[in-house]
């Protein structure tokens, strides 16, 4: 008799991927804001939160053959990561000479790359929820403007990128509730939209 493989079921991880982009993204809004000041306290929700708790969630959505889920947790929970390591180089933590070298226009072309993906996945975002489509097309405006202030294009760009962040932030709590509430509920409680193409 042969062995009979238990197939292993996990629950949905998104959740916790947008739970991690809701809380980092709003703790960096309130630097690039004013409201708060200096990268001490944002490092550890940017790396744990924007980082981890993101790549956890991509690693379940890779096992529910989740594509968009898969790519999109971690390609922004290694961004996370990577401001982190950023921010840990222009605060001297990684030694002087690292502080000293730094050029902020690479950093405009990582937000360059970063806005160009974002682009694809808010065309894939056509398929599920309006919400989930104004999300990635606000994450695409951060990037943009992201970059536009890398490259010394302007502090209005900064302005525009910290309003868009919080209302990336905001935006993903709305969203994580109605997924984690409909799905506990199995019900609609919040609603989302329809798909804008089917």
């Amino acid at each position: 008799m042969g062995i009979q493989k238990t197939k292993i079921v996990v629950a949905d991880p998104t959740t916790l991927g947008l739970f991690g982009l809701a809380i980092v993204t709003l703790v960096a809004s309130s630097q690039k804001l004013g409201i708060t000041d200096g990268y001490a306290i944002v490092l550890p929700w940017a790396i744990l939160l924007g980082g981890v708790a993101q790549i956890i969630a991509a690693m379940f959505d890779f096992k529910h053959n989740n594509l968009f889920g898969a790519t999109a947790f971690t390609a922004y929970g290694l961004f996370w990561i990577g401001m982190g390591f950023t921010w840990l180089i222009k605060l001297g933590c990684l030694g002087e000479t690292l502080a000293t070298s730094t050029d902020t226009k690479q950093l405009g072309f990582v937000f360059a790359g970063y806005a160009i993906i974002s682009i694809v996945f808010t065309i894939s975002a056509l398929k599920m929820s309006k919400a989930m489509f104004v999300l990635l097309a606000l994450i695409v405006v951060l990037f943009v403007t992201l970059a536009l202030d890398a490259f010394g294009c302007g502090h209005v760009w900064h302005a525009i990128a910290a309003y868009s962040e919080l209302a990336i932030s905001l935006l993903t709590f709305y969203v994580l509730s109605a997924k984690y509430l409909n799905s506990f509920f199995e019900k609609d409680m919040l609603c989302v939209g329809k798909p804008i193409c089917k």
